[in-house]
């Protein structure tokens, strides 16, 4: 396999409030390839977000800082990078799709000013060609009439058309990551299959990385080639979506995969519906952690050991990791 286009080694986020420490992200790590997507996924908390911020360093500080880990782009660590460096790859050569497009498109600039500046900032193309080059990531990304649209404004467009404006930007240079957080959230599901197909279409045809954030598991079983859960700021389960799909170990894992809805025949070959299996209790605060697994409290499979140390993520494959002392 060729070298990992991204790599992030044991990252360390904390939010430093009058409280205490808040450990979001806790010694996380994974490798983006090229041509590749790996999906994040956990409940809401978990840290998925706060580690797509540190990779871009968009982490505000106060109250949040990278404590530790590096996060190497093209054998180059990016924490350790000038504001002005760093400028130069945000947004160029690693973009992000953010949550939220209608908070992430600015309202009082038509999305055509908004997708200029970004090509103008990274691309060297004279001024007659950026508003072309613009016109022509909204024809991609499927918008009619990019001639007329690129006047509008964020209100004027739908949600889905938003999200498609937000992946013009993030693509107009050419990444060769891409960060999708949440990328279908609030969508319907037509539109959600749509954004999935550009996606996927976009990323065969340029070959870039793709880290995908998302709590729909149905989604990363169609997208991702790898996977990555999050609990609590930790790394609990990661390896192929074959294995985490069909051989999930961590009880944390199991436990999200049963509350994907599905249907089921029944003797007489009707249709019938699963029940919905819930996992009980809440997320600890990252304030007052338990001694021992992080996940104790809400685990059937919980014995003595799991509340005396935090268990490390072993290999139970050449590319499965768990972190669970337990064999279930």
């Amino acid at each position: 396999m060729s070298a990992a286009v991204l790599e992030v080694k044991n990252l360390k986020t904390s939010f430093f409030t009058d409280e205490g420490e808040v450990k979001a992200v806790d010694d996380v790590s994974f490798e983006v390839f090229q041509g590749k997507t790996i999906g994040i996924v956990g409940e809401s908390g978990c840290g998925k977000s706060v580690t797509s911020l540190s990779i871009m360093r968009l982490i505000p500080e106060p109250p949040g800082r990278v404590v530790g880990g590096q996060i190497n782009y093209k054998g180059r660590d990016l924490l350790k990078l000038s504001a002005a460096e760093m400028r130069k790859i945000r947004g160029n050569e690693i973009s992000m799709i953010f949550q939220e497009p209608m908070t992430s498109l600015n309202p009082v600039f038509t999305i055509g000013n908004q997708i200029c500046e970004a090509i103008a900032l990274h691309q060297d193309l004279p001024s007659s060609e950026v508003r072309n080059k613009a016109i022509e990531m909204l024809k991609i990304v499927g918008i009619p009439a990019p001639e007329k649209r690129i006047q509008d404004y964020p209100h004027q467009l739908s949600g889905g058309m938003r999200q498609r404006v937000m992946i013009a930007m993030a693509l107009s240079c050419d990444p060769k990551v891409l960060i999708a957080d949440e990328p279908t959230t609030a969508l319907d599901v037509t539109i959600q299959a749509q954004i999935l197909d550009l996606l996927r279409d976009l990323q065969q045809k340029v070959g870039m990385g793709l880290i995908l954030i998302t709590h729909d598991l149905g989604v990363v079983a169609e997208m991702a080639d790898e996977v990555v859960v999050m609990y609590a700021g930790r790394v609990v389960e990661k390896g192929p979506v074959k294995d985490i799909f069909g051989n999930a170990k961590m009880p944390y894992t199991r436990g999200l995969m049963s509350s994907i809805p599905g249907m089921s025949l029944d003797q007489s070959g009707h249709a019938k519906k699963n029940r919905l299996e819930t996992i009980p209790g809440i997320v600890p605060s990252l304030l007052h952690l338990p001694v021992g697994c992080r996940f104790q409290e809400r685990c059937k499979y919980v014995i003595d050991a799991c509340k005396e140390k935090e268990p490390e993520l072993r290999e139970i494959s050449v590319s499965h990791r768990i972190r669970c002392i337990r064999d279930i």
